[in-house]
């Protein structure tokens, strides 16, 4: 007699009399895949009577045995850990979503089922009805990235009747499980900070412009994108609804330079369908995140005094004044792009005329000489969405600047200007040969006498020479070479002339 023969195995109760005495005893002590040899003497198996047509009386019986599987009604699921990551974030409990790989065996190591086969993850709610209730019991506790062993008697698994073809009737059913991830659909954006600098003076709000880094990980570990590897920061609107819902949130409240760790439910970002074909469906995404900078687009320029000259100030910079001022500027994170020591000299412009940037042109209005200042300037005033040669789009610029000198400037569309009335007879002057006539040269040098004597002043921060030949040229108008006394008019007197030709 074979049980093979039936292509089945047998399963039966030890110790309670239901086998023969010599088979209870015989089998006591086997191990899971442990075969033996059991000789029976007849007193122990059937004695003097035997079974009829099949065992004659007084036989000795010979087994030989595999034990397959064993479980007793006291068993529970037996779980051991394999592996268990360093951090846990949170561990399963009932009604949480989770995703996991496993491998399915039966106790003897026998194959019935793996979800690696199917290349994806197997996806329930646990503690719902809707995995066998040792599955349940055995993920409880589970941290994302663990590794366990789950051992389930049959009566916590298909019990009687088995499954299918694959799991046999009364199997104990061995797992190794892999998490992947795990959440509750209650589950908000979940925020770690992991690296907060000193001094933050503002957070990011609803409406923001937000340049970040950031390492997209699923909670396993597993990279799924990264910023970094295309070597240029996420440049996005905060709140507007430009990402998905969790980062929108998640982003709100940081500081520039901080580094936080957002973990955002799947409800939250690509919800049960996920995304292309390294976001799977109902995935937990784990966002490390660094701020690079921040603005709205009706930002100021912030200005803050670092010092000032000891002696009273008077005057301060103007639109239209000349100035050189030397400047450190850099981006928030304090990557450095530019400095005027660099080049041994200030940096020179004239205010108001579009020479700088805008913002740091307003930041310079209202300095006096000496004094230092910190200025943070938004993108839409300096480099905007484009940047420029060595500036990222949409990046707020740092400058420390200090004033070393200012000169007045002069009114719009003069050249040179009166430090008192211009003399009564000034074509008579001019024309220092009095034959009548200014050439550029005597037009020259009765400017430079002006300047050098303190009568009048030329326009600051440009070459004296090409200012005078435009004068010159100015005042020539029919291009001849020379001035004459029609031809000289003071510039007060041609705006004067303008206006009344326009009454």
């Amino acid at each position: 007699m074979t049980s093979y023969d039936r292509s089945t195995s047998v399963a039966i109760v030890v110790g309670v009399g239901r086998l023969i005495t010599g088979m209870d005893r015989g089998l006591m002590g086997m191990c899971v895949n442990e075969r033996r040899r059991l000789v029976v003497p007849p007193h122990l198996g059937y004695g003097s009577i035997g079974v009829a047509g099949l065992i004659p009386p007084d036989a000795t019986l010979y087994f030989d045995v595999v034990l397959l599987d064993v479980w007793n009604q006291g068993d529970t699921v037996q779980v051991s850990t394999l592996l268990r990551p360093p951090h846990c974030p949170r561990m399963v409990q009932e009604s949480d979503f989770v995703r996991y790989h496993y491998n399915g065996t039966l106790l003897d190591g026998t194959a019935f089922d793996t979800s690696y086969s199917r290349g994806g993850t197997y996806d329930t709610y646990v503690g719902s009805g809707w995995l066998i209730k040792g599955m349940d019991q055995g993920l409880l506790g589970m941290c994302p990235g663990e590794r366990r062993k789950i051992i389930i008697p049959p009566f916590l698994a298909y019990g009687e009747k088995g499954y299918g073809t694959v799991i046999p009737p009364q199997a104990s059913l061995v797992f190794h499980v892999l998490l992947i991830d795990v959440h509750n659909p209650k589950d908000t954006v979940q925020l770690e900070t992991l690296d907060l600098p000193p001094g933050c003076v503002r957070r990011a709000m609803a409406g923001d412009f937000m340049r970040y880094h950031y390492n997209g990980s699923l909670m396993d570990g597993s990279l799924f994108d990264s910023s970094y590897s295309r070597n240029h920061t996420y440049n996005t609107y905060v709140g507007q609804g430009y990402i998905i819902p969790g980062m929108d949130q998640g982003l709100q409240g940081s500081c520039m330079g901080e580094r936080r760790r957002i973990t955002i439910p799947p409800h939250l970002a690509y919800g049960e369908n996920g995304t292309g074909d390294k976001i799977p469906g109902s995935a937990v995404l784990v966002f490390d995140v660094h701020v690079i900078d921040f603005h709205n687009p009706a930002d100021p320029v912030e200005i803050k005094t670092l010092s000032r000259p000891p002696e009273i100030c008077n005057e301060t910079a103007k639109a239209g004044d000349f100035v050189r001022y030397h400047y450190n500027c850099s981006l928030l994170d304090g990557t450095k792009l530019f400095s005027s020591h660099d080049y041994g000299a200030p940096q020179e412009a004239t205010l108001g005329a579009n020479k700088v940037i805008e913002g740091l042109d307003r930041g310079l209005q209202g300095m006096c000489a000496g004094e230092r200042r910190q200025l943070v300037v938004p993108p839409h005033l300096a480099h905007g969405e484009s940047g420029a040669r060595g500036v990222p789009g949409s990046a707020v610029l740092l400058f420390e600047v200090e004033l070393v000198s200012r000169e007045e400037g002069l009114p719009e569309g003069y050249l040179f200007v009166w430090h008192e009335d211009p003399p009564a007879n000034l074509f008579e002057d001019l024309d220092l040969n009095k034959d009548g006539e200014v050439p550029q040269e005597e037009f020259s040098t009765f400017i430079k006498a002006q300047v050098t004597e303190g009568k009048g002043r030329l326009m600051p921060g440009q070459d004296p020479e090409k200012t005078i030949g435009d004068m010159f040229q100015n005042q020539d108008r029919n291009q001849d070479g020379k001035i004459t006394l029609e031809e000289l008019k003071l510039k007060s007197d041609e705006d004067q002339e303008r206006v009344h030709e326009e009454l």
